[in-house]
């Protein structure tokens, strides 16, 4: 089954990606039809300018209030992302763009492509996070030149054909596409680009649907598709008894996951708490259910991003609020703003020209560079805490020195917040923890970036996976020194902590703390549940002694037995 415009391909054999929602998905492949076609470079129009921009005009609005539709349908995380793109839509330095270049002579659909191309070159070279929103723009862009030349909206079918869950393969998928299905209807995700921190992989997560990124040649794909989400695998036309064999112990793995319950800890009573990665209060059912001894990662971007204006002090207090007191005695490790070069606010002043926003003045430089902002944040926090019984702490990210941990803990102090700490996703953090840890009460290890600036590779480049790979020696190494002879708690909230080995290697290394997507949850404390201190050390001391990060897995892997009985 193929969109309209695209021809199947002839994929062979397993392919490999990177495994973004865990489980297993079957079912006939819907290949995603090639984006609007490109207008006519050079394209003009006849008649008076004003027309034309009212042109664009309307079908801005149309495209941000069908987006907004859509995002009030789908609800929970899905309504966040959606209004995000419809605020893209509104965009009023957009807007300006494009009449701009209708006052030139060009016509609606080109002037919209050229000044939506201008956005998307600058936001790919930002990388990061503003990197995985191209294909937000795209997406935008397309339905707006699809209104003004009247060819077919891009989407999905939210019904699945013949009743039957289809495997959406695309070589990206936009959040307008995918928020509104559920897993009725699509049996697993599968794209060509992305990563972990795509809109892909965060609607997938939400919805329970595996789904498989960064995957070569996935639209050359057709038949009927076996997504393993875990393992990062899609098998084409396999034979109905490899069907059937992969979704007996994929649900024989759940059940035996279930039976674990309560607090994480290893088989011999170590205790390792298990926490929630929160990007806002939306996310909050989703840990509860599963388990989360409290938050140990609650981003507060979502406040902030994309809007034109800061969110006043009671917005912010509300938000904290509702996390806080979800979890009654329970920790919650609110991160400040994460804003700078990869994630632009609008009304934030710019740093200034920055070759390589990687680098530049991003988390807390920023915090720094704009106090008030922070300030505010703090102070909210402060009232939020105020009459819960949540332990709340509060960490600042891009912590590079002794001197910044210093700062921030005594603005913290300031604003009458008990625990500062910082997140350490800079090698020279880790390099120095004990430096840091003079001034700061606990660490949090943000091992997504702390990665990419170790291995000098962009965590969105799928190509670089094996840099990005968690289980290279020399990350463990990093680990090792941020957790070890300070004195100082030490939790991990990457992406890494949901990987059920290197979950026991990481408790085997010291970590206090396990914060990941309540998805992850089951498989970490029932890994955990099945193997001793002891053996978790012996895990991480092998993982530590290889070579590279696939001979890291499997060395840790030796000693960790359980994890086969159940099936990780």
């Amino acid at each position: 089954m193929t969109g309209a415009g695209v021809s199947p391909g002839n994929g062979h054999g397993p392919v490999k990606g990177v495994g973004v929602s865990p489980g297993i998905g079957y079912g006939p492949a819907y290949v995603l039809a090639e984006r609007v076609p490109e207008p006519p470079v050079g394209e003009r129009y006849a008649g008076e300018a004003g027309p034309e921009k009212d042109r664009v005009a309307q079908a801005l609005e149309r495209v941000a209030a069908e987006l907004d539709r859509r995002g009030e349908r789908a609800g929970g995380q899905g309504r966040e992302v959606l209004g995000a793109q419809a605020m893209m839509a509104r965009d009023p330095g957009l807007a300006v763009e494009v009449a701009a270049l209708v006052d030139t002579g060009l016509a609606a659909p080109r002037a919209v492509f050229e000044a939506f191309q201008k956005y998307r070159d600058l936001l790919t070279a930002a990388g990061g996070y503003l990197g995985e929103r191209a294909a937000d723009l795209d997406d935008i862009r397309d339905r707006v030149i699809a209104v003004l030349t009247g060819v077919p909206m891009p989407g999905v079918p939210e019904e699945a054909p013949g009743g039957v869950p289809y495997v959406l393969v695309a070589r990206d998928l936009a959040p307008a596409d995918t928020a509104v299905l559920s897993s009725a209807v699509v049996a697993a995700f599968v794209t060509e680009e992305g990563g972990p921190t795509s809109h892909t992989a965060i609607l997938a997560r939400a919805m329970g649907v595996p789904a498989v990124v960064a995957c070569p040649g996935a639209t050359t794909l057709d038949g009927n598709l076996l997504v393993d989400g875990g393992a990062g695998l899609v098998e084409r036309e396999p034979e109905p008894h490899r069907v059937e064999q992969v979704r007996r112990a994929d649900a024989a793995r759940r059940r035996l996951l279930a039976e674990t319950t309560g607090p994480g800890r290893t088989a011999d009573g170590h205790r390792v708490p298990l926490l929630a990665n929160l990007g806002g209060p939306a996310d909050v059912p989703a840990a509860l259910q599963a388990g989360a001894e409290g938050v140990g990662l609650y981003r507060t971007e979502f406040l902030f991003l994309d809007r034109a204006s800061a969110p006043s002090a009671r917005e912010q207090e509300e938000a904290y609020r509702a996390v806080l007191e979800a979890f009654p005695r329970g920790k919650v490790v609110v991160r400040t703003l994460d804003s700078g070069a990869d994630k632009p606010l609008a009304f934030l002043p710019p740093p200034g020209e920055e070759p390589n926003p990687a680098l530049g003045v991003r988390g807390l430089r920023m915090g720094r560079h704009v106090p008030e902002v922070l300030t505010g944040q703090l102070q909210a926090l402060a009232r939020a805490a105020e009459g819960t019984s949540a332990q709340l702490q509060v960490m600042a990210p891009m912590v590079a020195t002794a001197e910044e941990a210093a700062w921030f803990a005594a603005a913290c102090r300031t604003a009458g917040l008990p625990e500062a700490g910082v997140m350490i996703e800079i090698p020279a953090a880790a390099l120095r923890s004990a430096d840091l840890a003079r001034f700061v009460d606990f660490f949090s290890i943000g091992t997504n970036d702390l990665a990419q600036y170790a291995f000098a590779a962009d965590r969105q480049l799928g190509v670089l996976s094996d840099l990005q790979d968690a289980w290279q020696p020399a990350l463990l190494d990093l680990v090792a020194l941020a957790v070890g002879g300070h004195g100082r708690p030490c939790g991990v909230c990457g992406e890494a902590a949901a990987d059920p080995a290197l979950a026991c290697v990481l408790a085997g290394l010291g970590v206090g703390s396990l914060s990941m997507g309540a998805a992850g949850l089951p498989a970490v404390r029932a890994a955990l549940a099945r193997h001793t201190l002891v053996q978790c050390r012996a895990a991480a001391a092998a993982a530590r002694a290889a070579a590279s990060g696939e001979q890291a897995r499997a060395a840790a892997r030796e000693h960790l037995p359980g994890l086969s009985e159940l099936g990780l």
